[in-house]
Order: C-alpha cells, then sequence, then structure tokens
C-alpha cells in the first residue's frame, strides 16, 4: 500500500509540474480560418432551432490574446455593437456585448481557448426582454485566411 501511494504522489507531482511549466500562451488562438457550429438555445423550447455552421477569419489574435470573438447567429443586432470588459485569464477570455439605447441589446460572452479550437456561449438579452437567449459556438481552425478581407483562402 505504500508503495501505490508513493507511486501516487510522484504522478502528482509529475502532473502539477507540467502544469506550472506550460506556457500561459498557449493558450491564445492560433490565427486563421475556423469552421464554427452554431446553435441558438432558447428557454423552455424543446425545439431549438437548426444548427448551422460558417467559416470565419481570426486575424492577429496572438498579439492580444484579447480580441473578442464574433456573435454568428442570424439577424442578432449584438453582431454590430462593440465589446467592452475584455478579460483573459488563462485559456478562458470573456467579454460584454452591449448596444446603444435604453432598451438596446446587452450579452455576456465567455470562452474557452486552445491554439487551434475555441467553445464559447454567448447570454444574450434583447433590447426591452426579459428573456435570456445563448448562442452556443465551437470552432477548430481549418487553414490560413486573408486578414485584410477576413475571407477564407
Amino acid at each position: 500500500m505504500t508503495l501505490l501511494r508513493a507511486v501516487h504522489a510522484m504522478s502528482l507531482v509529475g502532473v502539477l509540474a507540467g502544469v506550472a511549466q506550460a506556457d500561459p500562451t498557449d493558450a491564445l488562438l492560433q490565427d486563421g480560418a475556423y469552421e464554427v457550429k452554431v446553435r441558438l438555445e432558447l428557454p423552455n423550447v424543446v425545439n431549438w432551432a437548426a444548427d448551422k455552421t460558417t467559416t470565419i477569419c481570426v486575424a492577429n489574435a496572438g498579439e492580444t490574446g484579447d480580441r473578442p470573438l464574433p456573435v454568428l447567429s442570424d439577424n442578432n443586432p449584438l453582431a454590430a455593437c462593440p465589446a467592452k470588459n475584455v478579460r483573459r485569464k488563462g485559456a478562458i477570455l470573456s467579454f460584454d456585448i452591449e448596444c446603444a439605447g435604453r432598451d438596446g441589446a446587452r450579452a455576456r460572452a465567455v470562452y474557452t481557448l486552445t491554439p487551434r479550437r475555441f467553445e464559447g456561449r454567448i447570454a444574450m438579452v434583447m433590447g426591452g426582454k426579459n428573456m435570456t437567449m445563448t448562442e452556443v459556438q465551437a470552432g477548430r481552425r481549418i487553414g490560413s485566411c486573408d486578414p485584410a478581407s477576413a475571407a477564407p483562402r
């Protein structure tokens, strides 16, 4: 039993040492074209709208690591509104989106980043409504893109 405990303790020390030596920039998303699966979840609705897949270009992601990712659901006013309070802690990127006006739409986005993938949830409240919808995104890098045109190549 003592040998087994010693092996577990050594394994734990090895894992913790690997975590401590991890480069914090490893969690930064790489530039490139990403295929993103998008689903809009609505409360109290059993059959949500169909999932969609789209491609986006993530440019200059490595410069700060704090670049917000876009809202991708169709006919969404938040897609044109500015991101605020952008924060990154390790692999977690979070930010708020606020549209202008008293009844402007607002949202809170939280993403988990890896160099070639991301997963995120954007909790959205449309202006003047008390219902929260959630856009769920899962993206994976599929190649490079032309940042000037923001189009995959």
